[in-house]
Parts: structure tokens; sequence; C-alpha cells
């Protein structure tokens, strides 16, 4: 006689399965997502249903539905490839404060001049939400708002006004009375977004939720949210800055290098069309500790500014503290400096930072932290009006990265005259880079090294370097 299978339980996150329930996953820690599942022998057998719609070839499907429609916010169709596309659902995560619900806000009264939309706040009173509108003018006729916590009343606010965009604020306010637990859990909020989700593409509405984050930055809720949804945006900027931007993490309709700046202030919200010199410092004389690079964010370039303060420390580990930019690229950047140019940061503490409170994670700024980080060491200046691109390899190389071009002629508008890149970097095809000579490694790097200077436009020159060693005399 065949033994009866036992049933097993499973995450509904990550998979990790177990052969007694447990309220808590053991592999990614999450709590109340533990399922029973049945065994092979007692999966359900599923009949087939009638469908819907027949299944049609590719060719037929009108494409024209998915079209991109405006939202009026310049900066973010910027980041959501046009603007929003009709049954789309898009997931805008950021820190409370962060003003989420202000471009929200803004967005739907721009909308709601030539269409139905539908506004529903799970956090804040429908009174607050008015108070927001008038004070960044968003009252409009075609705007309606709802305040409503349970996913059955949201629903049937949807069949009642017929919107053709909703905004969620936000989903993790939202409860279902179908599903057990609290709202803000795996569970409701699976089953929230779910029911969102196929609200949206049977009717072709354009679905917003706004999500929270962890403490560590992350979207608060199950992993599978980020699933369900076509767009996963974040909104980021520092709470002490006016200044804020949203980027791209998954967009099934666009790219996801495009970044949208934002001004924030006590009339609303508005979009920074040419965020050029919103990083940089404005000085009239060269400082210790500075260096000007651009950064590509999509299409846009972006000039920064990378400074670096260096000073002795009596401590016994010495502090590395970096803000807007990654540590494990400036800890490399300074492994780089003691081994290969022979600085000596042991015993001294190094910060560095960003200015205008931007993150940079693109490799070209590996060379301006270099420098910046050299230029503070030394206590001298580098020569003005020069900007650095590019990016450092462990053996001290200078390797090329791309849209060189672009963002020299972003340099070169916002007047500065010198530029310093990896050897090839104007080239279609970027030529090896050899090695440096066993004479170049020195201590103290001299002038006359191995560069190549190009007029890249009347008054900007170019200066190619090869490596660290050359990049650093040319500039000492």
């Amino acid at each position: 006689m065949a033994r009866a299978q036992r049933p097993g339980y499973r995450c509904t996150e990550c998979g990790w399965r177990t052969a007694k329930w447990v309220g808590r996953c053991g592999e990614c820690q999450a709590w109340g997502t533990v399922e029973e599942e049945g065994g092979a022998s007692a999966a359900r057998v599923v009949r087939p249903a009638a469908v819907s719609a027949p299944a049609v070839p590719i060719g037929q499907v009108k494409a024209e539905i998915a079209q991109a429609r405006a939202t009026g916010v310049g900066e973010l169709d910027r980041v959501l490839g046009g603007g929003l596309v009709p049954g789309a659902v898009v997931l805008l995560a950021g820190e409370p404060g962060i003003g989420k619900s202000t471009l929200l806000l803004d967005v739907a009264a721009r909308l709601a001049e030539r269409e139905t939309v539908l506004y529903v706040t799970g956090e804040e009173s429908a009174a607050q939400v008015r108070m927001r509108a008038d004070r960044i003018g968003a009252v409009r006729d075609r705007l309606y708002l709802a305040a409503e916590t349970d996913l059955g009343a949201v629903l049937g606010h949807v069949e009642q006004v017929a919107p053709s965009m909703l905004v969620v604020d936000s989903v993790q306010t939202i409860g279902s009375a179908e599903v057990t637990g609290i709202p803000g859990g795996p569970a409701q909020v699976r089953e929230v977004a779910a029911n969102l989700v196929r609200v949206a593409k049977e009717r072709d509405m354009s679905t917003v939720l706004v999500g929270h984050v962890t403490k560590d930055g992350t979207i608060a809720g199950p992993r599978v949210l980020e699933h369900l949804v076509d767009v996963v945006l974040n909104f980021e900027g520092d709470r002490h800055s006016r200044l804020r931007m949203v980027r791209a993490v998954k967009n099934r309709f666009g790219p996801t290098d495009e970044v949208g700046c934002f001004d924030l202030h006590e009339r609303g919200i508005e979009g920074i069309a040419d965020p050029s010199g919103l990083f940089l410092s404005r000085r009239s004389e060269p400082v210790p500790g500075t260096c000007v690079t651009v950064t590509v964010e999509g299409t846009r370039p972006l000039p920064a500014e990378v400074q670096a303060l260096v000073g002795p420390t009596e401590a016994p580990q010495p502090r590395r503290t970096s803000s807007g930019l990654d540590p494990y690229r400036v800890a490399m950047v300074l492994a780089v400096l003691e081994r290969r140019l022979g600085a000596r940061l042991g015993g001294c503490d190094v910060f560095t930072a960003t200015v205008g409170g931007i993150r940079l994670v693109d490799p070209a700024v590996d060379l301006a932290l270099m420098l910046a980080v050299a230029s503070a060491a030394g206590d001298k200046p580098l020569p003005a009006g020069l900007v650095a691109l590019g990016e450092v390899g462990l053996a001290g190389e200078l390797r090329p990265v791309r849209d060189v071009r672009r963002r020299l002629a972003e340099a070169a508008r916002l007047g500065f005259t010198r530029a310093l890149v990896p050897a090839g970097a104007l080239e279609s095809t970027a030529p090896p880079l050899p090695a440096p000579d066993r004479k170049d490694r020195q201590l103290v790097p001299t002038r006359g090294g191995k560069v190549r200077t190009v007029t890249f436009q009347p008054g900007f020159e170019v200066v190619e370097a090869e490596n660290v060693w050359d990049a650093l005399a040319h500039v000492s």
C-alpha cells in the first residue's frame, strides 16, 4: 500500500521549502510567507475553461493601444520613456517626506485637465490632501479624491468613477478582507497589488502605487511586488535639500538609465530641465581636494564635483567616510593611490563626498576621485577649469568610458577649458592600454609623462593619459 505523501510548506518569496509550517522563512527571514503546498500526487487537475478572447497572430495585435501619453511633467516623462502607458502599473517608492504625494498630486492634476483621475489616499484624510492641493494649485473638477483603506472600497470607487488613471497612496495602507494579516504584511500587499494590477489591465487604466521603503532603502513588502508591476521608480533626495531625483529601476516601456530632476519648494514641485551646474560649487579660486567630473544619466550628461578631505589621525583605525559615492569604489581608488603611487594614507582619515546630494555610481568618476584625494593629501589645488573622467584599474591603467564626446561638450558649454581623459577615449575604437614602465613606478610623479594633447573645441583642450602616473604627473 502506497504511503500518503505528507504536505509540504513553501515560502512564497524565495521558494524555500520545509516539512512543517513555521512563521518565519529560514532563507529570506520574511514573516508570514510560508504556506502549505500539495505534493506531486496531491496536485489538483485544472480543467480547461472558456477564454474571454481567442488567441490571435501577433501581427494582428494593435500596438497603438499601448502608446504612452504625456503626463505634463517633462522630467517624469523622461524617466517613464515618454509618459504613462494605458494599463501600466507604476510603483513609486521613496523615504517618508521626500515628496512622493506632492509629485503625484501634481501629475494627477495635470492629467485631470483632459481626463478623469481618481486619487485614493490611505495615509491622510481627504481634507489634508485638499489643503496640499490648494497650496500647489492642484484643484481640478475631474480629479476625484477618496480616503479609503479597504481594497473592496477602492475597487468600488474605480467602478463608480471609471477613471483613466488611478493613484493609490500607499499600497501598504490598503487591506483586503479576503486575506488574513494586517495591512502592509507580505500576504496583504501581494493580494492588494495583484487585484489592482488585474483591474488596471482589464480597464486599460494607468495606475500609480506609492510604496514605502525600509531603513536600508529597499522597497518594503514582498519582492513579488516589484515583479507584478510594470515600472519601478525610486524617488531620491536629501531631506535637507530642495533637489529631488527620480530613477527607474525597472521599466517595461522605456530605458532604466534616465534620471529626472525636480525642485521641491513650498508651492509644490517643479521639473528642472537643465540641471547642469546644480552639483558644482561656486568659488573664485581652486581649492585643494576638489575635482569636477561629468557623469551620464541615460542621455543626459551631468557635471558633478567630487570633494575629498585628508587629515592625520591618532586613531588605530583611520576613518573612511563617503557620501554620494560608492564606498567600494572609493576603497579601490585609495588602494591604487597607496600601492601604485606611494601615497601614505594609512595614518589619515579620508572623507569623500559629492556636491548637491547627487549619488555617483559611474566608473568614470574614478579619475576625478583619485585626483581629489591626491590634491587633498598634498594640500595643492588642481588647475582651474579642469574636468577629469575615466575608470581607474587596479594595475594603475586608465580605461575609456562611454559617451566621452557628449561629456566633453557639456563641460565646454559650462566654461571648462581642459579635460583629462584616458588614452584613446576620443577614438571610436580605443587601443589597448600598455602597462606602465618600471621607471614610472616612483613615489612622486614628475612632469613630462606620456600624454597627448588635442583640441576638442576652440578654447577647450583634451589631455589623454595612459595610466595614473601620467595623469597625476600632468596636473601636479
